[in-house]
């Protein structure tokens, strides 16, 4: 079973990736931030560094996505291939931050992968506002995250809205995680997971 999180920067994926892959006994897939050689120099001078570190996020992300198949395991994905196509390259390029020639490129390579990979059996969304994001990015406090703008985080999150609006992939489940502590809150946690649970048995 291949479950995935999406959601913007700060939304609480990787936490909440973890936290279920220690109930449910999954494999987590996390995102490759530690190890990107672009995440500094693109958060210093987008415009140049852009296509770049999609391309690297693609590449990594389509890794991911055939191994998840081929190992045959339940796993559960931190932010899936589709964000970057859908949500990140293309506020890029609405942005002036990519070319047009770079972005035509990238989706050519994104629809070649596409059409070799299939979605995961369930999308969990974590919807939150941009009060909420801010609040998280400076909790965690990353260097290269501090010069996010609230513009930046304002054009992804509607982005995020009109992708999941369409999303046709497979089962999605909707949480909304401003009035959700699954951190500190027993309770809070409890409630997603049996949220999911209804979910993954109308699944099979």
């Amino acid at each position: 079973m291949h479950i995935a999180i999406a959601g913007n920067i700060g939304a609480g994926k990787t936490t909440l990736t973890k936290l279920l892959a220690k109930h449910y006994k999954w494999e987590a897939q996390l995102e490759d931030v530690v190890d990107n050689p672009y995440l500094d120099d693109f958060y210093n001078q987008m415009e140049r560094w852009s296509f770049n570190l999609q391309v690297y996020f693609l590449n990594s992300r389509f890794r991911q996505v055939l191994q998840i198949h081929q190992s045959g395991k339940d796993i559960i994905q931190d932010r899936t291939i589709y964000e970057d196509a859908h949500i990140f390259a293309p506020n890029l390029h609405a942005m002036g931050l990519m070319t047009n020639r770079d972005f035509e490129n990238y989706k050519s390579l994104f629809d070649l992968m596409e059409s070799l990979v299939k979605g995961p059996d369930m999308l969990i969304y974590l919807r939150s506002t941009i009060p909420n994001l801010v609040s998280q990015i400076h909790k965690r406090g990353r260097d290269y995250e501090n010069s996010i703008s609230i513009d930046y985080l304002s054009r992804l999150n509607e982005r995020y809205e009109a992708w999941i609006h369409g999303y046709d992939k497979g089962k999605l489940l909707v949480i909304d995680v401003d009035k959700l502590d699954f951190v500190d809150n027993p309770e809070d946690l409890g409630h997603i997971i049996n949220t999911i649970d209804a979910e993954i048995n109308g699944l099979f």
